[in-house]
Order: structure tokens, then sequence, then C-alpha cells
């Protein structure tokens, strides 16, 4: 039995550590390539689409059947899902900070908490008000809403980040409901395929040149795909059948501490003593509400 569960916690430390990475590649990409959010975004979703489709054509054909009728809800899935959550967050990323960028995707928990209410009729418990509480407080240090100058600057970026919050509470909230239908390669593959697809008519084909202009960014999109995409998935589901999924939520809030981590040492990001606190403020408040489910 501990055996199974210490494999588990393993697998769940390395989806996060995985998608901490997330930062680094996208201001690699942009900062020595030239990729915009939205090549980003649709080369990491359409790579990792044609990697996953490859692998379920050759083992898993059943797997990629579908109905009409949830072809609608599959399309949803991937344009919310996966289209704008890639987008806004990779911009997020890229016009205020990675450290930023991540501690506001994690106002996703307290989005799901509002949403769930009006979906499921969850209640909003004394606890999840609190937590919606010390979410947005925690927001408003780490974006230094207390320097009113500085606010209107990053308003855009900070726009961008709670929207890349919203999309990912979407996305949860999406996940759960096709859990009961379908596999998780069966969701991955079509939620990132029309993610892709939603995408495309956004492209610039000077854009999308710099992958044959400059080959050397192929070792960093191959990386952002095999590592914080599939790489974190995979590794996030293998996790969960040991461990409660409740347990791993509160284990993957490691993620923003390692992307600060990373900024710092590799970026050159620095924070100051409020925004820390804001940062400590938001993953509090994300693991306290996972333990709710326990």
């Amino acid at each position: 039995m501990t055996r199974p569960i210490t494999r588990g916690y393993f697998w769940v430390v390395l989806a996060a550590l995985l998608w901490s990475t997330i930062g680094l590649f996208m201001r690699t990409l942009h900062d020595h390539y030239g990729f915009s959010a939205l090549t980003l975004a649709f080369l990491r979703a359409g790579i990792s689409c044609a990697i996953s489709a490859s692998l379920l054509l050759v083992w898993r054909r059943d797997l990629l059947r579908l109905t009409r009728t949830s072809l609608a809800w599959l399309m949803l899935y991937g344009i919310v899902g996966v289209g704008v959550f890639y987008f806004v967050y990779t911009q997020a990323i890229l016009v205020t900070s990675v450290t930023t960028a991540v501690v506001l995707l994690y106002t996703a928990p307290a989005f799901v908490a509002l949403m769930a209410r009006r979906v499921w009729g969850e209640p909003l418990t004394t606890r999840k008000l609190l937590v919606i509480g010390l979410a947005f407080a925690g927001c408003a240090l780490v974006v230094r809403a207390y320097d009113l100058t500085q606010l209107g600057l990053n308003a855009v970026g900070i726009l961008f980040g709670l929207g890349a919050g919203f999309t990912y509470a979407l996305f949860t909230m999406f996940s759960k409901a096709g859990m009961k239908q379908f596999s998780t390669w069966t969701l991955m593959t079509y939620e990132l395929f029309f993610g892709a697809l939603f995408l495309l008519p956004f492209q610039n084909v000077h854009d999308l040149a710099i992958v044959i202009q400059q080959p050397g960014a192929w070792i960093f999109l191959l990386g952002l795909v095999l590592g914080p995409t599939l790489g974190a998935i995979t590794a996030f589901n293998l996790g969960v059948r040991e461990v409660p999924a409740s347990n791993a939520s509160v284990v993957a809030t490691i993620e923003p501490v390692m992307a600060s981590l990373l900024a710092f040492v590799l970026l050159g990001e620095r924070l100051e003593v409020w925004q820390l606190l804001g940062g400590a403020m938001v993953i509090a408040g994300a693991v306290w509400l996972s333990g709710q489910s326990r």
C-alpha cells in the first residue's frame, strides 16, 4: 500500500515541476526567437495534438471515436480550455512576469468555487468565502495594487493573468464533466485539436515561418510540448490513480513556488516583500480549498 502511494506522489510532484517550466519556455521562445503569444499558443496545442493523436492511432484507435452529440461539447471545451486559456496565460507571462502570471493563474480555485455554486448548486461555505477573499487580496498584493502608478502600467497584463485564472477554472469544470464520458487521452487529444483549430485563423504567416527559418527553436518547442504539456498531464494522471485527487491538487501547488524560484534564478525576476506575501496568500487559499474535499 505504501509503495503505490509513494509512487503516486512522485508522479504528482513531477507534474508540478514540469508545469513550473512553462514560463521559461515561453520567455525563451519569445525573447530569443520572436514568437508571439498567439503563435506560441497555437504551436503548443497543434504539435501536442499531432503527437497525442499519432500515439492513439497506433495503440488505441478506439479512443478517437466520437458521437455527434459529444462533438459540439468537445469543441467548446477545446476553444475555451485550450485555445483561449493558452493564449491569455502566455500573454500574461510575456507582458508581466512569470511569477506574476503563475500566481494570478492560481485564482482558478476561487473562480471554480463561484461557478460551481451556479452550475452544480454547491454551497458557498464560510471556508470558500474566506478562500476567495484570501485569493483576491493576495493577487492585489502580487500586482502591486498599493502602487497606483505601477498598477496602471500593468493593467493589461493583470487582466490577462486573471483571464488565465478564469479560463483555467472553466477548463477544470469541463474536465470534471468530461471525465465521466471520455478517457483522459480522448479528452486531451480533442481539446488540443479544437484549441489549435480555433487559434489557426489568427496566425501570421511570417510568425509561423520563424519555425522554418530558425530550426533551433524546435528544441524549445518540443521541450514545451513533451514537458509541461503532454508530460505533465500524463504524470499527473498517473499520480491521481494512486493518491486522492484533493491531496494531489495540494501537492501540485508547488508549481508557482518552483516557477517563481526558476524565474528568480534564470530570468532575474525580483519580488517585493508585499508581493511575496500576496503570493503566499494565493497559494495558501488554493491548498485550503483543496483540503475541503478530503
